[in-house]
């Protein structure tokens, strides 16, 4: 039998190697071979254009070798591979298979194929045949893998998604849809996100006719989790290798509403006014939010800047805003809005504290009329405060000047808030503020104008004297004082005849300048007496009437009492004290002579002169006198010598003079307050002055009293008996005036019951001279008219404490 085999082997290895010179021939020969299959079949699985491994056990057994394998395809022979022959020659490749088939001789003994073809696909059978052992068959399967094509994404609108899709809204929709051609045997369709299967598309799954599956994704609501999720969509028809699975990957993107909203700077207060800056800031929206600032429905200027953040975008608003007192108390709010999103806002909110100077309003009382204010009402103010924060104190000014509380004056504060004023009188009226203050300043109100209705009153407080002249017409003025303006004037003229009002037509009045002037001629000499003026306003007529002397004009009394001062050897100063004017403005000479004839000629509207460029050492005649328009009066001569000049003297002496004059100085103030100590104890211990009257012939059958009155210094310290005597009362008829003025008196005194002023001794007396009013008198002995000294004659009866049982009369 061994033999036999042998036989056998050499016949196949012939018949082999007539087949690889006889293509022909082969296929009837192998054909023909009596062999039979039995066993299992292996399957083997490749994919086109891949390559694959039929597995043959080509392992001899023990004391044996291989000598020839032979592949079949359905029985027709593919491959053949001889170990008898060397070289290329002996491996044999069918044409279908040529350059794509090799044999691998390694310990798992298989035949190789590339590039697979879907006609590859059939069962092949391997043979072995060995030198001793029978030859072995097995089969082989091989499975050829069509792969589909790869994944194409479209949207619900059809249109193919490439990379990105999206961006879709923050709590939306979105549907992305999966399509896959082709593939032997049908493929599995899945969609993925990372390794989470979200719907698969099985083989067996009914799918429209054709070669094209397609599967849906839907995903509802979507969250800021979907946000950059990535979505593969897969098809796969073979197992052998993950390499081999058709993949498509897509990258979502979404509009993320803002998630937050803030405002950073929350500082508060804010000072009215002052800038400041205010940040709010926006997180999560993409793309970033619009973030912008809101006060009272008004959109404010802002400056906006952004900034990437893994989980969404972070806008940051600067608001450089300069807050106003009207915003207290409002809401500021920061607002983040999406464009993407109709609805979506979200706004963080800052309710504002907003300091402010006060702001204070003045108020009159609520029941009073500012229209009907007299004198005696008790008045009230109100000083409204809006101030952030409240006030601590409230002042109150009448006319710039501070009000503090004084019931004696009858100034009441109650509450900061509140002013009254009792008894208020016409000095009272005026500019009325409150000022408000707090930490951030002082808020003064504008000023309230309190009118205050009084009578008429005087507007000069002087004794007026008006010289006349016979047959001439005279002005008088009457001026007063009074709100409001006086509507009317009444004019009434005294003398001997009596009383007698004068007819309208012959004074005018000026109501505006609360003003009537008098045209008056005197045409005999009962003439002159005493003219008064009333005024009447909506608050009633004048209580007290101004009063005006009207006398005989005539000329002046000579100046007395001449003193030099501040002497040197080129000047003096010069003052007297001037006589009664006649009733008519006068002015006042001093004429200066020296040996060589007139040096100064000088005349002013005072008693006063200041006389320069006399000469040194100089022996001066001077001469003063007074001059009006009725003439002048007679001179008063007195002689003066000017100093020597004096050469420059040395520094030491100087000083020395100086030292001395700051010595005599001190020493004359320690005598003084020396002086002074004892004239003070000696007034404490002085009686108490008895009281006394004062008398004065008004008119033959009339005299005036003085009431008693107590010094506000204490005792009177004027001593009553004390009192000089001056010339007595000469009678002398003047010459006949031409023309009139008015002569100035001295002020008024604060007694109800003051002395008139008397007749000049060169005027003749005028019967039936009224009392003057209180606002035209003076206490003082003298008068001041252009600023120099009147003398003051009266006759004067009085009682003194040594001597209370004697009269004296002086002049």
């Amino acid at each position: 039998m061994y033999v036999g085999c042998v036989v056998e082997r050499t016949v196949l290895a012939f018949l082999l190697l007539a087949v690889t010179t006889s293509p022909s021939m082969q296929n009837s020969i192998i054909s023909a071979s009596p062999m039979s299959m039995t066993g299992t079949v292996a399957r083997v699985s490749a994919v086109v254009n891949g390559e694959a491994e039929l597995p043959c056990d080509s392992k001899p057994p023990k004391n044996d070798s291989m000598l020839l394998v032979v592949w079949y395809r359905d029985d027709n022979p593919v491959y053949s591979y001889d170990t008898r022959v060397e070289g290329p020659s002996a491996h044999w490749t069918d044409e279908p298979f040529a350059g794509r088939a090799r044999w691998l001789g390694s310990v798992n003994s298989a035949l190789q194929i590339r590039g697979i073809q879907s006609r590859d696909r059939a069962t092949y059978r391997c043979r072995v045949d060995f030198q001793i052992s029978p030859t072995r068959n097995s089969r082989v399967a091989l499975d050829v893998i069509e792969l589909p094509s790869k994944p194409v994404i479209f949207d619900e609108f059809g249109k193919e998604i490439s990379g990105i899709a999206g961006p879709y809204n923050e709590g939306g929709d979105f549907k992305l849809t999966c399509l896959v051609k082709g593939g032997n045997p049908t493929p599995k369709v899945q969609w993925l996100q990372g390794d989470q299967i979200l719907t698969t598309l099985n083989p067996g799954d009914l799918q429209p006719s054709g070669n094209t599956r397609s599967l849906t994704l839907v995903v509802r609501n979507a969250t800021r989790a979907h946000q950059s999720s990535v979505y593969t969509c897969i098809a796969e028809n073979t197992p052998t290798s993950a390499q081999q699975i058709q993949k498509t990957s897509i990258r979502v993107e979404l509009y993320l509403r803002p998630l937050l909203v803030e405002i950073l700077s929350r500082e508060q207060p804010l000072s009215h006014g002052r800038k400041t800056e205010l940040w709010c800031r926006s997180t999560g929206a993409r793309p970033p939010a619009t973030v912008s600032w809101w006060l009272g429905g008004k959109k404010l200027e802002s400056i906006t800047n952004h900034r990437e953040m893994e989980e969404g975008n972070e806008t940051q608003s600067l608001l450089q805003w300069t807050p106003m007192k009207e915003y207290n108390g409002q809401i500021l709010a920061c607002r983040a809005e999406h464009s993407k999103f109709n609805k979506c806002t979200i706004e963080s909110k800052l309710p504002l504290n907003i300091y402010y100077v006060p702001v204070a309003t003045i108020h009159l009382g609520a029941k009073m009329n500012p229209n009907d204010i007299e004198e005696r009402d008790d008045v009230y103010f109100f000083c409204e405060v809006d101030a952030n924060p409240p006030a601590y104190k409230v002042t109150w000014e009448h006319n710039g000047a501070l009000l503090t509380h004084s019931t004696a004056k009858g100034i009441i504060l109650t509450g900061n808030t509140n002013l009254a004023i009792r008894n208020i009188s016409r000095h009272q009226a005026g500019l009325y503020t409150c000022t408000a203050s707090n930490v951030e300043g002082d808020g003064q109100s504008k000023p309230l104008h309190l009118q205050v209705f009084y009578k008429p009153l005087c507007r000069s407080k002087e004794i007026k004297m008006i010289g006349a002249a016979l047959q001439e017409p005279c002005s008088v003025v009457c001026e007063v004082d009074a709100f409001p303006p006086p509507d009317t004037f009444e004019w009434t003229l005294n003398n001997s005849a009596g009383s007698i009002k004068v007819d309208p037509i012959r004074f005018t009045v000026n109501a505006k300048e609360g003003k009537s002037v008098l045209t008056y001629t005197p045409v005999s000499e009962v003439d002159y007496g005493t003219l008064s003026c009333r005024a009447t306003n909506l608050a009633g007529q004048q209580t007290i009437p101004c009063i005006y002397t009207l006398l005989p004009a005539t000329r002046p009394d000579p100046p007395t009492n001449c003193t030099v001062y501040n002497l040197t050897d080129d000047s003096m100063d010069l003052m007297c004290l001037p006589g009664y004017e006649g009733g008519l403005q006068s002015v006042y000479i001093v004429e200066v002579f020296g040996s060589d004839g007139l040096v100064v000629n000088a005349s002013n509207g005072a008693a006063l002169w200041n006389l320069r460029r006399l000469g040194a050492k100089r022996q001066l005649q001077l001469k003063v006198y007074a001059a009006n328009a009725r003439g002048r009066s007679q001179h008063v001569s007195f002689s003066v010598e000017t100093k020597p000049s004096v050469p420059p003297r040395p520094e030491a002496q100087e000083a020395w003079e100086v030292n001395w004059a700051i010595g005599g100085v001190m020493g004359a103030a320690v005598t003084v307050a020396f002086i002074l100590c004892l004239a003070l104890i000696a007034t404490r211990i002085r009686h108490r002055a008895r009281d006394y009257e004062v008398t004065m012939p008004a008119s033959k059958n009339q005299k005036t009293t003085l009431p008693k009155r107590i010094s506000p210094h204490g005792p009177d310290e004027r001593n009553p008996d004390l009192i000089p005597l001056s010339k007595g009362i000469m009678d002398c008829q003047p010459e006949p005036p031409q023309y009139c003025a008015i002569a100035t008196g001295p002020k008024n005194s604060n007694s109800a019951h003051s002395l008139p002023r008397t007749q000049s001794p060169s005027t003749p007396r005028t019967p039936n001279t009224p009392h003057a009013h209180t606002d035209n008198q003076s206490d003082s002995g003298h008068s001041v008219t252009n600023g120099a000294l009147r003398s003051h004659r009266e006759v004067v009866t009085t009682r003194t404490p040594l001597l209370a049982a004697h009269q004296e009369s002086c002049v």
